[in-house]
């Protein structure tokens, strides 16, 4: 049986565009079980949380790669609470079947278990979360993980490239590829089943790598740049529709929306400047 037959499996069933029953955690860890691919999209405001929906993706991140794709800067170090607060306040008014997951920036989980659990809370009281992603790399994030899960609070992990811990990485390289590294990683995945993550988001490693983490796992994996062998993937809602100008290598393009807002944009400037626009159709008497 060839290794991507899981994808191709005519007797996984297909949620169908416009399916209006709920998803929830339970529902992912069958999935995997079913070998059914988990659809995970990321958007950052209510109609992109809308078209992820009812395009029938499985879980809608509010992730905080929205200060680089949303509000310019270099890097998602920048991300406040505020901020991931009023995206995910957003996504959830368009959201109704999906599973919303929010990222928890930088420096909102590193200090303390009890920072930590007033800010999960606040995603999910007050943004609308239905669960909350941290970024682990290390035994102590570990720990704070386990006093999320034990409050209540769903938990998925994020391992492999980690992009609030850029500068100390030295970059955004492929993680895993020497084999210290890869132990590392296939220990570390885990542990973070171990500590309640209910999935794991296995970013920027070997196709293999990610492979043996996600035959070794309970939970399910999500991938992004981690090849087609773990149980879900993951991309950036723009990115797919082609508006991102440099996307990453491991992101494909469905449409090219850039060139299209490119082209009515220089119309519509067009018809203003040549007074074409507004027409009859367009004003009142």
């Amino acid at each position: 049986m060839s290794s991507h037959s899981h994808l191709t499996n005519p007797k996984v069933p297909l949620a169908p565009p416009g399916a209006t029953k709920k998803v929830r955690v339970s529902h992912l860890l069958q999935m995997k079980e079913a070998k059914r691919p988990i659809v995970v999209l990321t958007a950052y405001d209510a109609p992109m949380g809308q078209l992820a929906d009812t395009g029938s993706a499985d879980v809608v991140l509010v992730g905080d790669s929205v200060g680089q794709v949303i509000h310019g800067f270099d890097t998602t170090l920048p991300v406040t609470m505020e901020m991931m607060i009023l995206h995910t306040q957003a996504v959830a008014r368009g959201v109704k079947r999906a599973i919303i997951v929010a990222d928890m920036p930088f420096m909102s989980y590193q200090v303390s278990a009890e920072q930590t659990l007033v800010n999960a809370g606040r995603l999910m009281k007050e943004g609308g979360a239905e669960a909350v992603k941290l970024e682990t790399n290390n035994e102590r994030i570990l720990g704070i993980m386990r006093s999320i899960v034990e409050a209540g609070i769903p938990v998925m992990a994020h391992i492999g490239l980690t992009p609030q811990s850029i500068h100390a990485m030295g970059g955004y390289k492929v993680q895993g590829r020497k084999s210290e590294d890869a132990i590392r990683l296939k220990e570390l995945a885990l542990k973070v089943q171990e500590a309640g993550a209910f999935a794991v988001v296995l970013e920027l490693m070997p196709r293999e790598l990610a492979k043996e983490i996600s035959a070794s796992l309970r939970i399910p994996t999500i991938g992004i740049g981690a090849g087609s062998d773990c149980d879900g993937q993951v991309l950036v809602l723009t990115d797919l529709l082609g508006i991102t100008e440099h996307p990453p290598r491991f992101a494909k393009k469905y449409v090219d929306m850039r060139n299209g807002v490119l082209r009515a944009v220089r119309k519509y400037s067009r018809d203003v400047r040549e007074r074409l626009f507004p027409a009859k159709d367009h004003e009142f008497e």
